[in-house]
């Protein structure tokens, strides 16, 4: 008998911004994604003010899913997936963000590609918000430090709900939205929340703010989705990496799990419905004044989230220092220690199967809904073959520990597991690093970080192995 329940969904993870090309196709708008240039494993991506001649600007033309997506939907169907997470690009439906109407073309886009999906029997799992805002938003309003942002959020969510309430049943707001908490760096206040810092501003209570409104929007949408379809299943979406102690000293373990609880204060907030006690009085402490009104908590408390998604792919270890201050936060300067015992990417991750368990174990315990593995995955310089072929077995050994780990979190642990979505089951544009040499897939594509290629489409060894493993169910992972 299959740990994995009937249903289990099984499917592949993408974002708009990094497949999806066609960046001006349709009316499209400009979004964050837009300007952000490529980068490496060495050179940071760049923000540039709007779109810059000569500049290299991947996520335009990405893979070009817009205009090959009934191929790439047939390889899906070939490969088995019964679900498949993307993203709506907010400005294919509002190009600036704050239009009265929305754009029919978009729309109709998205219409024809869920359609398509839905002929294979694969169920679209939506992001409505991952890392692609309007660029407009950003230079009229400041991103999401304004209010006002809530209203444009509500009004788009609002159209994608009602206009596709008969073909997506799964959705999710805002993609790993608590990246700014734990990195709270340049690449993460700009893609969470369209923010620039101006050299006068407290970046921290920024983006508490920008967050506050986030999470205020997010819960005015799943109000209205439940609404419009009281079947939608709606969810929050947050990066998860748990975080070890150093040593066994009480002040290294004290850290972590303030850490942890950090991290993810914005998992209670979206599932719980309010604040954690300790960051109410952080910002009291530090006298951040924070736009958070009586009426904003009321709505948090009535918009609660239907599940947590969430992104896996390794672990952390911090120590506290010798001057940690009495509450334990340092937002944006945890020391972070190597952790010795296990190997990593070679983009400098650490590879760590027992952490899913652990993260899985730690969100039941805390939240007691149903989890959903949105993202997970290995990602690799992948070599061809003379023969043309990619035999991948590092990404299968990746993939198969993390499965196993699933089994096992929710067979012995009992942990309600929705399903699980490896990221990028098609080679895509990184968001970190802005490469394509940077792949996930179990579907080649061939195009290099140079932009250079044909974007024609190969199996690689781990599309027939994760094939056997959703026709089995999880069962045969050998």
């Amino acid at each position: 008998m299959t740990a994995f329940p009937k249903g289990f969904l099984w499917g592949g993870a993408v974002a708009a911004h990094q497949f999806e090309g066609g960046w001006q196709a349709g009316g499209k708008g400009v979004s964050i994604a837009d300007v952000m240039t490529a980068g490496d494993n060495e050179t940071k991506r760049r923000i540039t003010d709007g779109v810059q001649s000569g500049e290299n600007y991947p996520n335009h033309d990405a893979i070009d899913y817009y205009h090959r997506y009934h191929e790439d939907d047939q390889l899906f169907a070939d490969l088995g997936l019964n679900c498949f997470r993307t993203s709506i690009a907010w400005t294919r439906i509002f190009p600036n963000g704050d239009e009265e109407q929305p754009n029919e073309a978009g729309l109709k886009f998205y219409d024809d590609v869920f359609d398509d999906l839905l002929s294979h029997q694969i169920e679209p799992v939506i992001t409505l918000s991952h890392f692609e805002m309007p660029y407009h938003l950003v230079k009229k309003y400041g991103g999401w430090r304004s209010r006002k942002v809530i209203d444009f959020f509500v009004k788009f969510a609002t159209v994608v709900f009602d206009r596709y309430k008969d073909k997506v049943k799964y959705w999710m707001t805002f993609n790993e939205i608590n990246n700014q908490v734990g990195m709270m760096n340049e690449w993460s206040l700009f893609t969470n929340s369209g923010l620039l810092i101006k050299p006068d501003e407290d970046k921290e209570a920024v983006m508490f703010q920008a967050a506050h409104y986030e999470a205020v929007a997010s819960a005015l949408a799943v109000q209205i989705g439940h609404r419009i379809n009281p079947d939608f299943q709606i969810g929050c979406m947050v990066a998860m990496g748990p975080v070890y102690p150093a040593t066994p000293n009480p002040n290294d373990v004290f850290k972590a799990e303030r850490t942890m609880q950090t991290n993810y204060y914005l998992a209670d907030v979206q599932v719980k419905g309010k604040y954690p006690a300790f960051l109410d009085r952080y910002f009291d402490r530090h006298a951040f004044n924070l736009d958070i009104t009586l009426e904003d908590r009321d709505v948090l408390l009535a918009g609660k989230v239907d599940y947590i998604g969430f992104s896996y792919y390794a672990s952390h270890v911090t120590e506290a220092s010798q001057d940690e201050p009495t509450d334990f936060i340092t937002m944006g300067h945890n020391r972070e220690v190597k952790n010795s015992t296990l190997q990593r990417s070679d983009w400098g991750w650490e590879i760590d199967p027992v952490g899913l368990r652990y993260a899985l174990n730690w969100f039941s315990d805390r939240y007691e809904v149903p989890l959903f593995i949105v993202e997970n995955g290995f990602g690799a310089f992948d070599k061809i073959n003379q023969d043309g072929h990619i035999q991948d077995d590092y990404r299968i050994d990746y993939l198969r520990q993390h499965i196993n780990q699933m089994r096992l979190a929710v067979e012995v642990d009992g942990v309600k597991l929705m399903g699980y979505t490896p990221w990028g089951i098609i080679d895509l544009v990184s968001a970190g690093t802005g490469q394509m040499e940077k792949r996930y897939g179990v579907i080649y594509v061939d195009k290099d970080d140079q932009g250079k290629g044909t974007l024609a489409r190969s199996k690689k060894a781990s599309f027939d192995w994760f094939q056997k493993v959703i026709r089995s169910n999880g069962d045969d992972l050998a």
